[in-house]
Formats: structure tokens, C-alpha cells, sequence
């Protein structure tokens, strides 16, 4: 790069730090840049476009088109020149502007007299702020030392948005971390809470963009790339590093060696930015490029340039993982991505989380309903959008994050959560009752549980038991298999915190979106349907034995209930039983006390296992049905695919006869049935399947009082009625007819 074209970048990025560190409003400060910008590139107009919404732009500023088309001249993303350039993160350089396919005419800005136009994105890290434009009369492309010259003061711009230099009250614009945003999610655990975000990977924020010094930036940048290095190079040459690990730092390795990332970034340095802005300027040019890629690898691998650059940017700032800062008062924790450790580590203190990416059934979302906190998910950019200590509300039953919400949003969401304590104190009264219907019929409440922190709960919500205790928590929590001992002690003081109720304990459920982290993950295409569950268990028998004999010794001569998951069919049930009843004789035989009495039953998750014969139905203690799965593999609809999960519903008239066919194989022979899942605990739900003839039901524990409510007050035989009258009406759902019938019930 020529020597001029670099003194011409300091030159210019000296400059603008001086207009932004002068005292000015924040239009002031936006028009004295596109004056700078013009003067400084010998252009006859400079405009700057900022995001009002993530769809709509506006012209913000501008030196050389009318003055009145300033917050009046707004585009869509795409829309346009300046729109193609924030749609696709990629700069537009052309001659002749009008010709240019995709072109739109914007007549309040009197730009008809201007052919040439040059557009850079404003962004930072993948994050779309507005985008810069210069153009000119004179027909002419712009150079590629011009096009850099720009994205440089882009790169700056970009950062000083962010810091609200552009932005006051006074002017009615806000800084994009002052403005208040809803970011719409999915249900990971429902619940609301109101608090302020706890950065679970705090941001670096760049607050020196611009630097004076180039040899001293240059030595920094070279001194963070070394430590960074060897801290890779360390991680790699530890022994326990499985295959699959060691791919991945390899391919840390891979780009911390890289020798044209600090090329690149040694020049950004050279023509004026600062170590830490240089950093973020080739994180976003890589982050647009590659989300152009359509190689799903690749695009995976932005995972990885973000992690190191993230490290190399603390590095260079001197913030460890541990910033230092304090928990804000009502932590909710907001985060990428989580871990089951290291939310339990968080532990009860937490109001709520808000994760970007996540899963219904992942271990964060177990974790979070063991301590009942509200969560969402799939919350695209939080952690992009949110700073520490920013005030947030967590919509858990609608799947939504308030960001900085408005007094007003503030207000309403508020008033939701008084109504909800309202309505738990009247839950409260109900707690000592049981779930009697106005027939005469009482069903049988159970709550659903992982962790010894949900057994208080157990007397708190009045449930009648625990109608599954998930024993899958206690692998995936540490770093190693647990041994029997350890958890032989923890179910013992399960039984012990049930106070003689009946604890139902599933077997080790782990594949698909549950992956040890001891245990070589399978690539698979389709996990759900994969190697997971009972089969781990009856292919690893080891570890299936070892869980068995460590609950026949933490009963030590009290009732023994287990369950195996994900039974498909009738010889997958016996080859677990014949386990069970093996290490029964070995644990007689060692001398060991026997359970008083032993439960062996199977999660019903799939169509298949409903066709059974009816041997198995003679032979299993009892079936509970897992409503999550089932539903999934009944419509052929991935609970964790958003476009159709909620598509489907369990009171669709189809699902529900086919409900009322394993209830009928069930009383057949008389065996025990429970439904087990998220449509138990939802009150009209519950009845339509207490109506379909369930009598024990299993939940999260917050929802046991709302269940019970709506059972006392209703006669099972009336809705037995609304479902005949549904299903001969040809109605799909039943859930309109349900809802029209419950309206003319008074308590």
C-alpha cells in the first residue's frame, strides 16, 4: 500500500478522534464528520445511515445532499445501494450510480446530480450499525486504497456508535445500548422475572479506536499474538485431550499461526487504528465473509475466530474471564451458550437466563427448570445487544427478552408477575388438598425433578411424589464418571428428602442433545432418533449395572421405583429387566439389604412401543407416557426445530385418541399409567387428559397448583362429553370447543 494513502489514513482517523472528543450534541458531532469525511476524500457528498430498526435506515447525517432529508429519508434492508451494502456486508463501488441494478431514487435528497457512489458497512463484529457512503459527480470507481481508507473510519464510527458518541437525548437518538429491544426466543423453562443481565463472557468494549503510536500498537498486537499462541499451544499439548478436542484447538492453532490475520492487522494499525480496533476490524471482515460461505463447516469455524479473537482482545485490555465486576442486584445470566456445571455454579441467585443458542431438552434448560427459573433461548444477538447491569424482563411463557425495556413494558410485565403471585398464594391453600374432582375422581399429582435443590419443593407445591427424578444431571455435571459410592449417597438422600413418597427414578438418559463430556459425542444425523438412552445402556451395560446396584443400595430396605427411557419395543424392556433382577441376586448374595419393594417400569416415547404386545403390558410395573418425545415422533415435528414445534398440539383430537388406545391396552391388564412432560403441567391439557382417563400426572412443581385448581372445579364427565362432541363434529383440535366450554364454568 502506498506510503501517501497511509499518511492520508492517520491523517484523517486523527482528525475525527479530535471532532469526537470535542464537546458536542450528537447531530453535531454526525455532521461535522461527513464534513470531515468529504473534505478529506475530495468527494462532494458524505452521508451516514444508521439502523432505527434491524429492518429500516435513515439518513442520519450528510454533507452535500439536502439538508431536510436528514431523519426524513428512510430505505429497507436491501432496498437500494446503501440498503444492498447493509443486506450483504459488503462494499458497493461503481461509477455510475444509476445504472447500477438495484438502484432506488430517493428525490428528497437531491442526489440525482451524483454518479459515483462508494458504500461501506458500519458494523462491529458481525453486528449491522448503518452504513457510510460517499459519492461525486465526476464519473470515476473509487481505488482500493480509497475503498480501505473508508472501511478503516467505518471500523471507527462503528465503535463510537456503540459508545454513543453520535446519540443524546437532546436530539431524540439513542446509543444502540441505550435503546430498548425485544428479542423474541423460545420457551426454555417458563416462568417471568425482572432483574439486570450478568454477562456469562463479558464484551470488550474498544474505547480507544484510534491510536498515535503504530510501532508501540504494532509491538502490542505482536506481544498478545505470542501469549495467545503459547496459551493454545499449552491447551493442545495436555494429555487427556480426546480426538475430537484436539481437532478443535488444532483448528485455534490454525488461525492464532496464521500469519496474513496479523499481517492485516499490523496494517490496520499502520494506517492509524488501535491494537484492540484492529482486532475487531478483521473479527468483522472475516465474520462477512464467511457468512457468505454456503460450507456449513466453515461457517462453524466463525465460532472459533471469535473465540480467539475475544481472547486476544482481553489479552490485549487486561481483562481475564474474571473482568472483576460485580453481580448486579437480581442477576439474570445471559450468555452464548451454557454449560450444566456452570450454571449450577450460578446456582439459586440467579432470576432468570437468556441464552442465544440452547435447546428445550438441553442441559442448561434441565438446570434451569431444577431451580425453576425462568428461561429463553434462541435469543438471537443478546449477547451482542446486552451490556452488565442492563435492566432486562424474562418472558419465559412467551419465549421473549425485554432489553432496556420502556417504563411502560416495565409496568405491564410487572402487573404479570404480581397476578402470577397472586394467583400462587391461592395455589398455596390449595396445597394440603387433593386433585378431587367435582365427579369424585382424584388424580394424582406428581412433580418431575434432577437435582437434590428440587426435593424441597416436593412439600411445598403438595405434590403426591416425584414421578421422575432425571439421573443423567449428576454425569453430565462433571468431568469424569461418577463412582457408585457417590451415587449410591446422593439417591439415598433423594429417598431420604422424599419422606417416604414415592420417587420414580429414570435410568441414565443421555445422546442426542445430552452428551457426556467424558464420552466421545456421535456424529449423527439425527440424534433425536439416534444412539441415545437405552440403547447407550444396553450397548455400555457397565455403566447401566454400576447406576442399578448403586440405587438397590441407596434404598437399603425402603421401596425401589426405576424406569427405563426410550423403550421401543418389547425386547429392549426385557433385556433392562433381566439387569435389574441380575444385580438384584448379586446384591442378595453380597449380603446387601433389598429394596422392600422393587417397581421396574418403561417410559412409553414412541408410537412403536404402544403395539406392543401384551405381554409387555403384563410384565411392566407400570408405563409413563413421555409426552415430549411422543408428541415429536407422532407428528414427525422436532421439538427442537422452531418452524414446526409449535405447529402441533397435544390437543389435537388425532393425539389424543391415540392417547386413549394406551390407556386402554393399560386397563387391559391392568397396569399403572402416567403421563410425564410440559402438557401435564398445563392446566387444560391435565384435563383433557384426566378426562381421557390418566390418573397420575407428572410435572415441574410451579405447576402443580395451577392443575389442581382447575380439577376441583370441574366434572370429568362433562369434558369426556365436549371430546365426543369434537370428534364427532370432525373437529381437528379440541382445544376451541375445550376453551368455549370452560368459559361457562363458574367455581
Amino acid at each position: 500500500m502506498p506510503e501517501r494513502s497511509e499518511s492520508d489514513s492517520r491523517k484523517l482517523l486523527r482528525r475525527l478522534r479530535d471532532v469526537l472528543g470535542a464537546q458536542a450534541r450528537g447531530q453535531e458531532r454526525l455532521d461535522q464528520i461527513t464534513h470531515l469525511i468529504a473534505d478529506s476524500m475530495r468527494t462532494e457528498v458524505c452521508s451516514i445511515y444508521l439502523f432505527r430498526d434491524p429492518e429500516t435506515l435513515e439518513l442520519c447525517a450528510t454533507e452535500g445532499l439536502k439538508k431536510e432529508s436528514v431523519h426524513q429519508t428512510r430505505m429497507k434492508l436491501g432496498e437500494g445501494l446503501v440498503g444492498r451494502v447493509a443486506r450483504t456486508n459488503t462494499p458497493v463501488n461503481t461509477a455510475d450510480a444509476p445504472a447500477e441494478k438495484g438502484f432506488r431514487y430517493m428525490p428528497e435528497t437531491g442526489e440525482e446530480i451524483y454518479s459515483s457512489f462508494l458504500g461501506v458497512p458500519i458494523q462491529r463484529v458481525g453486528e449491522k450499525l448503518g452504513v457510510l457512503v460517499v459519492q461525486s459527480k465526476t464519473a470515476r470507481q473509487f481505488s482500493d486504497d480509497e475503498i480501505y481508507a473508508l472501511e478503516v473510519v467505518a471500523m471507527v464510527l462503528a465503535e463510537m456508535t456503540e459508545l454513543g458518541a453520535f446519540t443524546s437525548d437532546e436530539d431524540g437518538m439513542r446509543a444502540l445500548h441505550r435503546q430498548p429491544v425485544m428479542l423474541r426466543g423460545s420457551t426454555g423453562q417458563e416462568g417471568a422475572a425482572e432483574g439486570h443481565v450478568w454477562l456469562h463472557e463479558p464484551r470488550v468494549v474498544v474505547t480507544n479506536p484510534v491510536a498515535d503510536d503504530p510501532v508501540a500498537e504494532i509491538e502490542r498486537i505482536r506481544a498478545a499474538v505470542g501469549q495467545l499462541r503459547v496459551s493454545v499451544d499449552d491447551l493442545l499439548s495436555a494429555e487427556s485431550l480426546d480426538k475430537d478436542q484436539r481437532q478443535v484447538l488444532e483448528a485455534y492453532r490454525m488461525f492464532a499461526h496464521s500469519r496474513g490475520w496479523l499481517r492485516r492487522m499490523e496494517a490496520d494499525i499502520q494506517n492509524g487504528l488501535s491494537a484492540e480496533a484492529a482486532v475487531e476490524k478483521e473479527q468483522s471482515a472475516a465474520r462477512a465473509r464467511l457468512e457468505q460461505v454456503p460450507d456449513a463447516y466453515l461457517r462453524e469455524r466463525l465460532n472459533d475466530l471469535d473465540d480467539l479473537s475475544n481472547r486476544l482482545l482481553r489479552i490485549l485490555t487486561g481483562q481475564g474471564a474474571d473482568t472483576g465486576a460485580e453481580m448486579p442486584e437480581n442477576p439474570v445470566l445471559v450468555a452464548r451458550n451454557i454449560g450444566p456445571a456452570e450454571l449450577l455454579e450460578y446456582g439459586r441467585k440467579l432470576r432468570g437466563v437468556v441464552l442465544e443458542e440452547g435447546s428445550v431438552g438441553s442441559h442448561a434448560a434441565i438446570v434451569a427448570r431444577a431451580l425453576a427459573i425462568p428461561l429463553v433461548i434462541h435469543a438471537r444477538r443478546i449477547t451482542a445487544e446486552a451490556l452488565n447491569g442492563d435492566h432486562i424482563l424474562v418472558d419465559g411463557d412467551q419465549g421473549i427478552a425485554h432489553l432496556r425495556p420502556e417504563e411502560t413494558v416495565a409496568r405491564a410485565f410487572r402487573d404479570k408477575i404480581a397476578m402470577q403471585t397472586e394467583a400462587q398464594a391461592r395455589y398455596a391453600s390449595l396445597r394440603d388438598l387433593p386433585a378431587l374432582t367435582k365427579c369424585g375422581t382424584t388424580i394424582s399429582l406428581h412433580m418431575n425433578a434432577g437435582l437434590m435443590a428440587d426435593l424441597p419443593s416436593l412439600s411445598g407445591s403438595g405434590a403426591d411424589g416425584v414421578g421422575l427424578f432425571r439421573t443423567e444431571l449428576q454425569f453430565l455435571v462433571r468431568n469424569k464418571m461418577p463412582r457408585r459410592a457417590e451415587l449410591a449417597g446422593l439417591y439415598a438422600r433423594v429417598m431420604d428428602a422424599a419422606k417416604g413418597k414415592r420417587v420414580a427414578f429414570r435410568t441414565l438418559d443421555i445422546g442426542s442433545d445430552k452428551v457426556l463430556p467424558y464420552m466421545k459425542p456421535n456424529d449423527e444425523p439425527n440424534p433425536a432418533m439416534g444412539w441415545r438412552a437405552i440403547r447407550v445402556g444396553l450397548d455400555k451395560p457397565g455403566v447401566l449395572r454400576m447406576q442399578i446396584q448403586a440405587l438397590l443400595r441407596a434404598a437399603n430396605g425402603r421401596p425401589l421405583t426405576l424406569m427405563f427411557p426410550f423403550i421401543t419395543e418389547f425386547s429392549e424392556f426385557q433385556q433392562a429387566r433381566s439387569h435389574v433382577l441380575r444385580e438384584v441376586h448379586r446384591e442378595r448374595s453380597l449380603g446387601h439389604v433389598m429394596p422392600a419393594s422393587l417397581e421396574i417400569g418403561a417410559m412409553l416415547e414412541t408410537p412403536s412401543l404402544a403395539f406392543a404386545p401384551k405381554a409387555f403390558f403384563e410384565l411392566t410395573d407400570f408405563v409413563s407416557i413421555g409426552g415430549n418425545d411422543l408428541k415429536q415422533f407422532f407428528f414427525a415435528a422436532d421439538r427442537e426445530n422452531e418452524r414446526v414445534r409449535r405447529r402441533y398440539d397435544v390437543l389435537n383430537l388425532s393425539f389424543l385418541d391415540f392417547i386413549g388406545q394406551i390407556v386402554a391396552r393399560c386397563a387391559e391388564t391392568g397396569t399403572p399409567l402416567s403421563f410425564c412432560g410440559e402438557d401435564a403441567g398445563r392446566p387444560v391439557e391435565a384435563l383433557a387428559l384426566a378426562a381421557l382417563g390418566l390418573r397420575s400426572l407428572s410435572m415441574r412443581p410451579a405447576s402443580i397448583g395451577p392443575v389442581k385448581a382447575l380439577l376441583r372445579r370441574v366434572d370429568l364427565g362433562q369434558v369426556r362429553a365436549v371430546i365426543d362432541a369434537a370428534r364427532a363434529r370432525g373437529d381437528a383440535s379440541l382445544r376451541p370447543a375445550l376453551m368455549d366450554w370452560l368459559a361457562t364454568q363458574t367455581d
